[in-house]
């Protein structure tokens, strides 16, 4: 008898805690917001750093993307933001201080370009 008790309070107890991981909502993943424009900041061309002159990166709210020229979709997954489009698709690295460096073989080589959102200036209402 003092076993069948103790295999019922078991049973029990596998049911209770089944049902209360079961039934609690799962919390959803935090996306981060990389949404705005992004002017570049600096340009990496066989390792040695050039004054960059290249158009902004525009992350739209909804999920497209424009660069020189270039549109698309993105996506964030984790810590990189993948650009795409019906041929192309590349990825580049979100880094702290809301900046993105995006690498890829140009005719020169290794190229890495940082671009860094600017945030709002004392007065403006607006992120750009």
């Amino acid at each position: 008898m003092g076993y069948a008790r103790v295999g019922l309070a078991l049973a029990r107890g596998i049911a209770t805690a089944a049902l209360v991981f079961f039934l609690t909502p799962q919390s959803k993943a935090q996306t981060v917001d990389v949404s705005g424009r992004y002017q570049c900041a600096q340009a990496k061309v066989r390792g040695k750093v050039i004054p960059c002159k290249a158009a902004p990166l525009i992350l739209k709210n909804d999920g497209h993307f424009e660069l020189r020229g270039w549109e698309g979709s993105y996506l964030v997954n984790g810590q990189w933001v993948e650009l795409s489009d019906s041929l192309i698709k590349t990825r580049a690295k979100i880094e702290p201080g809301h900046k993105i460096v995006l690498r890829y073989y140009g005719k020169h080589g290794l190229v890495e370009m940082t671009y860094e959102r600017r945030v709002a200036e004392m007065g403006k209402t607006a992120l750009s």
